[in-house]
């Protein structure tokens, strides 16, 4: 029998409660710190779950480094299967693949799942082009195929000509929010307005962005821009943003937790805002109570399911689900392969972690 194991943190929701409801399974899960992992590495034969790091800063200038070090964390744990007998709950791979917002997409968008599109893969036929007259540098000449918008005049200028002026921007490895913003541009007048978690600071004489982990409203151009450049310096990319469903006058998006196929979590989020992660002082709503009908919770549970599918190794996921307003037609916002911590779910029945510790007991019984 194999010997269950989950790296993570101490003293953290997580831990505690999955490690609750293995004891309810009557599952004995050894726990492996993060910070001394290499050196207490478990021998023979292990179930391994691995839970995200836990990171003290709030510098979003550090967000790649601290993302390209957790990286090469996944990598050794990948390459302990070629000296031990190890298997994983989400193998490292196929969480790296979920980390990079950029490469999910594209594997989504190639099989033909709705997804929130990036506004550079977005092919509307030409019209009159017509540019925002924001205050700053000229605006260069827009390419044809880009891969990453760096800068906010190439930004503007792709917005006016595809004339789209509403977009969400969201580092391509980031959570929580961290880094993420929405703009919306009014193209006659020039004048914008940007939702973001992200404040500016000054640290050694720069300044540079952090996580205030607090909606901010900016309308300020210079400000605005100063925030962008900033911004689409993390590496981000940039979607269109779409009209959500709304409930009683929020509108609202769903978090999914899928898990061996199975939908075993699903909550809506509602929000005044633009960004609806709970932690920003959003609404969580179960998923009842919106009246969705049978046709559009059956589309949404076979996105979900063909989602899953296209990654080996991922036997759970949190998934983000934005309905069109009017529609309904669900799209996927984005995956997460350690987006398992619902804090309405652990203060109630605790349904995806102990569905985990039947997953992690099936697994370790099955030799």
């Amino acid at each position: 029998m194999r010997q269950p194991v989950l790296l993570g943190k101490p003293d953290t929701k997580r831990t505690h409660y999955l490690e609750r409801a293995a004891r309810e399974a009557g599952l004995h899960v050894l726990f492996l710190d993060w910070d001394r992992w290499k050196k207490h590495f478990p021998e023979g034969k292990i179930f391994l779950k691995i839970d995200p790091p836990m990171w003290d800063c709030c510098l979003l200038d550090q967000l790649p480094g601290l993302a390209k070090d957790y990286l090469q964390c996944l990598e050794e744990l990948e390459r302990l299967k070629a000296c031990q007998d190890v298997m994983f709950f989400n193998h490292p791979n196929v969480i790296k693949m979920l980390l990079d917002k950029k490469e999910c997409k594209n594997r989504l968008k190639k099989a033909g799942l709705a997804v929130t599109e990036e506004l550079t893969e977005i092919h509307k036929p030409a019209e009159k082009k017509e540019l925002a007259e924001a205050k700053g540098p000229a605006q260069p000449a827009v390419e044809k195929k880009q891969d990453r918008i760096k800068t906010p005049e190439q930004l503007l200028a792709i917005m006016g000509e595809k004339r789209i002026f509403q977009v969400f921007l969201k580092p391509v490895y980031g959570s929580g929010a961290a880094g993420a913003a929405a703009l919306r541009l009014q193209p006659q007048t020039g004048k914008m307005v940007l939702y973001t978690c992200a404040g500016e600071t000054s640290k050694d004489g720069i300044n540079c962005l952090v996580n205030t982990k607090q909606l901010q409203r900016f309308t300020d151009s210079r400000q605005v821009l100063s925030m962008l450049e900033k911004l689409l310096r993390l590496g981000c990319i940039v979607e269109r943003w779409y009209a959500k469903a709304d409930y009683q006058g929020y509108s609202y998006d769903l978090r999914a937790v899928v898990q061996d196929g199975r939908m075993d979590f699903c909550l809506a989020r509602l929000s005044k805002g633009p960004i609806t992660n709970l932690h920003l002082n959003n609404h969580p709503l179960e998923l009842d109570a919106l009246g969705l009908s049978h046709i559009v919770m059956e589309k949404i549970q076979d996105l979900c399911q063909r989602s899953m599918e296209l990654f080996p190794g991922l036997r759970s996921a949190g998934i983000d689900i934005l309905l069109e307003r009017g529609s309904l037609k669900p799209r996927i916002i984005e995956m997460n392969a350690q987006g398992d911590l619902i804090y309405q779910d652990i203060y109630g029945k605790n349904v995806i972690y102990r569905r985990q510790a039947e997953m992690m007991r099936a697994a370790c019984s099955e030799e």
